[in-house]
């Protein structure tokens, strides 16, 4: 009886040294809050944003989600819903069933900058260049950046002028700019 005693006492003990205090509780709360808060990749934020369902989807289809995934950093433009739905559905839908995927991934390529520049970094560019900054892409064009007023313009290899409308998301491998017309090497 004694042994059984000990032991439920010993299990008790067990039991309560295994809870933290209010203080310990609030520091793991506090960590993993801070753990939440921190950007995942690339890849991650395209893919969790609705309102790039598009693009994402064409970004794997084209293969290059792997790059984005681990490497980098890159800046990324990428193209909103609201742009996709402005291409031609044809040609739209062309590119995302063609059997040679060239295309589709010359087009992800022309969205990507080697380096991580926020907005400001590239507003910074554009005030050394004079009024506008060429952005070397991945897909070996370039992206003229220029500044109408506080917004950010972009223009394609095809000359399409492009909004910036939403700027300076982070990740762990870059920073993403949501963009609202595709972005085209001509």
């Amino acid at each position: 009886m004694k042994l059984l005693l000990a032991t439920a006492a010993l299990a008790t003990v067990t039991a309560c040294s295994s809870e933290m205090s209010e203080d310990e509780q609030a520091i793991y709360d506090a960590r993993l809050e801070e753990e939440a808060k921190k950007p995942t990749n690339l890849t991650a934020i395209v893919q969790g944003n609705p309102d790039l369902s598009t693009a994402s989807t064409m970004v794997a289809i084209s293969g290059i989600a792997v790059d984005l995934k681990d490497d980098g950093p890159f800046t990324v433009f990428i193209a909103n819903n609201d742009a996709f739905n402005k291409m031609d559905p044809d040609e739209l839908n062309g590119l995302m069933t063609a059997e040679d995927k060239t295309e589709l991934a010359s087009m992800a390529r022309f969205g990507l900058v080697e380096g991580d520049m926020k907005s400001a970094d590239i507003a910074k560019a554009i005030a050394d260049g004079g009024g506008t900054a060429s952005l070397t892409t991945l897909q070996g064009g370039a992206i003229k950046a220029s500044l109408d007023g506080e917004k950010l313009v972009l223009e394609d290899g095809a000359g399409n002028k492009v909004n910036v409308v939403e700027a300076d998301i982070d990740s762990s491998n870059g920073t993403v700019h949501i963009i609202d017309t595709v972005l085209r090497p001509k």
